[in-house]
Order: structure tokens, then C-alpha cells, then sequence
């Protein structure tokens, strides 16, 4: 048989690639998994009560609405509506199979095979994965030092085959939050020349503020641009339900609708009501998971603020630290490659986030406690210092990386 050319030339999955580096560690040290970012605590306990009951029910098992249950909608909505102080109604909502699947089927709805998307970079690589995968072009926004892209640069990329704009906030892999300013310059660039905003807001409630993420759904006229992409993975600790959900108009999410008929019928009943228990049962447990995030987060930074063996903390937010390592000379995968199989260190490598490599790698704070971030620096410091063999085979310090 023959296979779509597409998919063969799209890479691997890097999380896929990463694990498999696991078979070739030394063991010398416990593991620091630093690479697929998951809460490792369990759900709240209202949400697993609300879990087991709808097992035992005799239709708890049963389909859904394709666009998902009318009370989780409205929850949600509802829910949306106050956190941005805007006007959101259950009839905006699709509920999807994961936030992933709420993306894929958003740009199989807005775009065709040829079409444009602007990506902003460091892009999510399951975003690059499936546009690649579907012949939509990704066309690539370099961000400003702060790692933030502008409308300027943005509007520079629109062509007529443009079909949207596509901004991760906070950042997957940077942690970078977009300000609400700059994500209503984009929007603007965006409603000008008649293409979607498509926002990935998985990482909302990690922020470092409570106050509203952007302003957009206070204007009536949102749903002409607006599409806004969630998960309740990280929030709720439910990884494993696959439950998220697609924001945007009426109208898009009918043509949603008829995409996820065909790949799923319906997001899955019991991850759909787990995340209804979330939203309404279980607000406070929320909030202190997000400030047991945001401890690590500041934690993270304080420990790498010595810049321990050259590595350098670029940015720190949501789930992630954005790290530069200091070898120029090395192709940052087999720095990555020694981490995890001499030093039980395991992070994903900037190239999955981006078009070339950078020097960077993504550590997901959500994995590792205080203690086991002490340990982080430590082992990197360590990496530097330990000699190492050239392709000669004669031995060097990595010392001085830059050389």
C-alpha cells in the first residue's frame, strides 16, 4: 500500500522520541521526568465521587450530544463569561476529545489543503504536527526578545491564503503570557483582514494573575474572530479523560460539529462529566493546585538564577521553563540525549517547538517538587563540568561550552 506523503514527511511525536532515551539511561540517578507536562497529583475528590457515580450509572457510558453535554456547556460557558468579564453562551461552546483534538478540528474547519496559517513562535508541536499533516502551510512569526509576537509582525504574514492567526498563551513550551493589549492588537489585525485569532488558552488558570487573560469576549463582535481553544487536563487534573473544548461562533462550531461526528461522535461521557464536577463542585481545589504551580515556577527560577553550568532560564510560566543551554557547538537533541542517558534527566529539546535549533530545551515544572529542582541545577552544573569525548575520541571539559 501507499501512504499520504504528508504524514511520513511529518515528524514523530516528540514526547514518543523523548521516552524512548529512557532505555539507554545509566540509572545511576532516580529519574527527574521533566519532559510531558501532566499534573502528578490526583483529581479533586468531589470530581472522582462525581467519576464513580456516573460509572455506576446504567447510562453513564452512553453517547453525548456531538457538541457535548448541555450542562457542562452551560457550566462552561458561565464560567468564561465571568472569568473574562465577557458574554459567552452555551451555544459558543463545543465540548472536544482534549484540547488537541479541539485544534485540529478548528483548523480543518477554517482551513484547506494550501491554506496559510501564522504560527507564532516557539510553536506547540502537535499545532505544527497536524497542519503539516493536512497540507495547511504553517507560516512561521518570529516573537520580539520577549518572546511575545506583534500585530506588526503578524500583519506582515497575512497573504490571501491566510486563514488565521495562531498564538499560545501562556506559551507551550515558553510559559510566556501574551498581555491582554497585545492579544486585542492581534485580534484586530486579524478582524481586518477577515481571518481567525485562534487562541490556545489550556494554561488560563496558570497565570500569574487573576484577573482576565484578554478582554475580547467583552465585545459583541467576538465571534467573528475570536476562536478560543481550553483544556481541562491540567486544571482538573484529568489528563487521561481527553476533555476540552473549542469557543468561538455558532457558526464554526457547526462545521466542528460535523468533523467530530466523524473522528470521535462525541468526547467521551465520563471526561465530559468529570469536568462539569470540576467547574462547579471544585473551585477552591483549583486554585490551590494553581498556586502550588506558580510556587514551583518562582521556585524554578530562584535555583536557576546563578545560571548553574551556563544553562540559562529564558522565561518561566504556566506549566514550563524555557532554558537555553550553553554548548553553540552541539546540536542542542544530543545534549538532550546526554541528559537523559547520563544524567537521568529527561526534557524535550527546543527542535520540537521550532523550524531550526535554537540552543533550547522545554522543562515541564509541573513534574518535579522543590526538592527534585535543587537537584536539577545541580546535574546540570554537573553536565557542564564532566569531561566528555570529541569525535576523535580524545577527552575535553565541557567547561568552556562556547569553544
Amino acid at each position: 500500500m501507499r501512504l499520504n506523503q504528508w504524514a511520513i514527511q511529518t515528524t514523530d511525536s516528540p514526547i514518543g522520541t523523548a521516552y524512548t532515551l529512557l532505555d539507554h539511561r545509566a540509572k545511576e540517578r532516580d529519574l527527574l521526568d521533566l519532559a510531558q507536562a501532566a499534573p502528578q497529583y490526583p483529581a479533586a475528590p468531589e470530581v472522582i465521587e462525581h467519576i464513580v457515580a456516573t460509572a455506576r450509572n446504567p447510562h453513564g457510558g452512553d453517547y453525548t450530544e456531538i457538541d457535548g453535554l448541555p450542562h457542562l456547556r452551560e457550566a462552561f460557558a458561565a464560567e468564561i463569561s465571568a472569568a473574562y468579564r465577557g458574554r459567552v453562551r452555551a451555544e459558543h461552546v463545543v465540548v472536544t476529545a482534549g484540547c488537541n483534538q479541539a485544534f485540529c478540528l478548528v483548523a480543518s474547519a477554517l482551513a484547506a489543503p494550501g491554506d496559510e496559517v501564522v504560527v507564532a513562535l516557539p510553536y506547540y508541536f502537535n499545532h505544527d504536527m497536524w497542519l503539516r499533516m493536512t497540507g495547511i502551510v504553517p507560516v512561521y512569526l518570529e516573537p520580539g526578545p520577549d518572546l511575545v509576537p506583534t500585530p506588526q509582525a503578524a500583519e506582515a504574514l497575512i497573504t490571501a491564503r491566510t486563514r488565521a492567526i495562531l498564538v499560545v498563551t501562556p506559551g507551550n513550551p515558553t510559559g510566556v503570557t501574551v498581555a491582554p493589549d497585545r492579544i486585542a492588537a492581534l485580534a484586530e489585525v486579524a478582524a481586518r483582514h477577515d481571518v481567525a485569532l485562534i487562541l490556545d488558552e489550556t494554561y488560563r488558570s496558570f497565570r500569574d494573575t487573576e484577573e482576565p487573560a484578554h478582554s475580547l469576549f467583552a465585545d459583541p463582535r467576538w465571534p467573528g474572530t475570536v476562536v478560543s481553544l481550553h483544556s481541562f487536563s491540567k486544571e482538573l487534573a484529568l489528563p487521561g479523560y481527553r476533555v476540552g473544548a473549542v469557543v468561538a461562533s455558532s457558526e464554526l462550531g457547526r462545521e466542528v460539529t460535523k468533523l467530530l461526528d466523524c473522528v470521535a461522535i462525541c468526547a467521551p461521557r465520563i471526561g465530559q462529566e468529570a469536568a462539569w464536577a470540576g467547574l462547579t463542585a471544585a473551585r477552591e481545589w483549583r486554585r490551590a493546585r494553581a498556586r502550588e504551580i506558580a510556587d514551583r515556577r518562582h521556585w524554578f527560577a530562584t535555583v536557576m538564577a546563578d545560571r548553574p553550568g551556563g544553562f540559562e532560564l529564558l522565561s518561566a510560566g504556566g506549566f514550563f521553563g524555557w532554558v537555553r543551554h550553553p554548548f553553540t557547538g552541539r546540536p542542542t537533541e544530543d545534549v538532550v540525549r546526554e541528559l537523559a542517558v547520563d544524567y537521568d534527566t529527561l526534557v524535550i529539546p527546543g527542535t520540537a517547538f521550532l523550524p531550526d535549533d535554537r540552543g533550547t530545551f522545554r522543562v515541564s515544572l509541573s513534574n518535579a517538587d522543590q526538592a527534585e529542582l535543587v537537584d536539577l541545577a545541580d546535574r546540570l552544573t554537573a553536565f557542564t563540568a564532566r569531561p566528555r569525548r570529541d569525535t576523535h575520541g580524545s577527552s575535553r571539559q565541557n567547561a568552556d561550552p562556547r569553544e
